[in-house]
């Protein structure tokens, strides 16, 4: 947690086998919700599939009214897939976590 924003930090590759463990890392409350404001960091991520664009659009989905959720430093690869399915029209992108904390 950084200022009341949970701060997940992913690395590796995001894929099916991951599907539920991110999830959980992103929506899982403390007490009995979830978090309102959260910031994905992909920056050590090297590969993302379906499984993972459909988790943070889920997770997107749920935070959207009371919170937000923001995505910080996608690179190459990732950055595309995000792009080619419009994720980043969805979920604001930033290129750095602390970007994404302060916009």
């Amino acid at each position: 947690m950084v200022g009341g924003v949970r701060v997940v930090s992913v690395e590796g590759e995001i894929d099916h086998t991951v599907r539920e463990l991110l999830s959980s890392a992103l929506l899982s409350g403390y007490g009995a919700k979830p978090p309102s404001r959260i910031v994905v960091d992909l920056s050590r991520v090297t590969f993302m599939d379906s499984s993972g664009i459909n988790v943070l659009i889920a997770a997107n989905q749920q935070v959207r009214g009371a919170g937000w959720l923001r995505i910080a430093g996608a690179q190459g690869p990732v950055l595309r897939v995000l792009a080619l399915v419009g994720v980043d029209a969805l979920i604001p992108c930033h290129p750095t976590v602390e970007q994404a904390l302060n916009a």
